[in-house]
């Protein structure tokens, strides 16, 4: 009887054979029963034996020397990477999508999460390609893409999942959810027929995705004038969430925990409701004044001491989210720099000093300085002697 694969026979719960090679087990839910912590874990690629294999030979292939001639490999997970497109779904509607002027990007495969990249902006060090040509950190978003060529190189590795960023799409996507566990109360699409009924509009027919739980994804056009919309989270009502720019969906054709998302009604995305636009616009900044702060007896210096180790201590005395809170106080003290009361190389080394006692990567501390005191600027604020 043939050796198993006791690990991947145990993850894909069927007998795998050692005679073919170590299959992809990445997106796979390991079971409680079998895992240490007692609860059951979605794996990642680094939990992945096949992964590993893979990158070393990505990265080794140019140097290794040619290997004999060999016959084809038919096993399951290179059918799996070399499948054309006339038999991969996944790619086909990556595809479709692209050609729609979508941006799409890797999902984990029957997952909701981003592939790419592995690690958080604060966590770069630089040794992703794609981040080391950049010279930053680069996030989904950037990776987005329309290019054929670069979706079928990943969309023929592996079956990803798609997902469509909607900011550089120029779409706002509607996100109507249904009550969990089939719980009365109104749906999404109850709320969003209500706030039409109270503003005189309508929702008209548009592109329409059904979501892997019963929800309904509504594709609109941005407007061409008018502020960047953004994500919201309940602004609309109960049950309704919007995705614009900053926001991503799990794109049709794609599969989360085994359950599909699929194509309800393929027609254009219509434009975004000008009664939706309104409610979803941000609010306008107050107008743009210089703060001027007036302090007598000439004690403008002890204000910016205070300013700034209070801003610091902002930093390294919050119990987490210690880089939200870096970006806050950068801020704080670039308004100040702006208006004059205190030196940029003041504020920058009081910050970063903050941000490494916060235990935070020095590369991520002055890019959040830097984006604070852009942010700053616009609001300048002056210390009066």
């Amino acid at each position: 009887m043939a050796a198993l694969w006791l690990g991947a026979s145990k993850i894909l719960r069927r007998p795998v054979s050692d005679a073919e090679p170590y299959p992809h087990v990445c997106g796979r839910l390991l079971a409680a029963d079998d895992s240490l912590s007692g609860r059951p874990v979605r794996l990642d690629r680094r939990d992945c034996a096949a992964c590993t294999r893979e990158s070393y030979q990505r990265q080794h292939e140019h140097s290794l020397p040619a290997p004999p001639s060999v016959p084809a490999d038919t096993s399951p997970a290179a059918q799996e990477r070399t499948r054309s497109m006339s038999d991969n779904p996944l790619l086909t509607a990556a595809l479709a999508h692209a050609g729609r002027g979508w941006h799409v990007f890797p999902l984990r495969p029957d997952d909701k999460r981003p592939a790419f990249p592995d690690h958080a902006a604060d966590d770069c060090n630089g040794r992703d390609p794609r981040c080391r040509a950049a010279g930053r950190h680069l996030g989904w978003e950037p990776r987005a893409t329309t290019d054929p060529d670069r979706i079928r190189r990943a969309w023929t590795a592996r079956p990803y999942g798609i997902g469509v960023a909607c900011g550089p799409s120029r779409l706002v996507v509607i996100d109507l959810d249904v009550p969990k566990d089939g719980t009365d109360g109104p749906t999404g699409m109850d709320t969003l027929t209500d706030l039409a009924a109270t503003h005189g509009g309508t929702v008209e027919p548009t592109f329409t995705v059904r979501t892997g739980r019963g929800g309904t994804h509504l594709y609109y056009r941005h407007p061409k004038t008018g502020p960047a919309l953004r994500n919201t989270a309940g602004t609309l009502g109960s049950m309704v969430d919007t995705r614009a720019a900053g926001g991503y969906v799990v794109a049709a054709g794609s599969t989360v925990a085994g359950r599909p998302y699929t194509v309800e009604q393929d027609t254009d995305p219509a434009p975004l409701h000008a009664w939706l636009a309104d409610l979803l616009a941000p609010a306008p900044l107050p107008p743009q004044r210089p703060v001027v702060v007036d302090l007598p007896g000439g004690r403008e210096r002890a204000y910016v001491r205070t300013a700034v180790d209070r801003e610091c201590a902002r930093v390294t005395s919050a119990p987490d989210h210690h880089n939200d809170n870096l970006y806050r106080a950068s801020v704080a003290l670039g308004q100040l720099v702006a208006g004059g009361a205190l030196s940029a190389d003041e504020a920058s080394t009081a910050l970063e000093h903050a941000g490494a006692a916060a235990g935070l990567r020095q590369a991520a501390v002055l890019r959040t300085i830097a984006s604070g005191f852009k942010a700053g600027a616009a609001r300048p604020r002056q210390v009066a002697a």
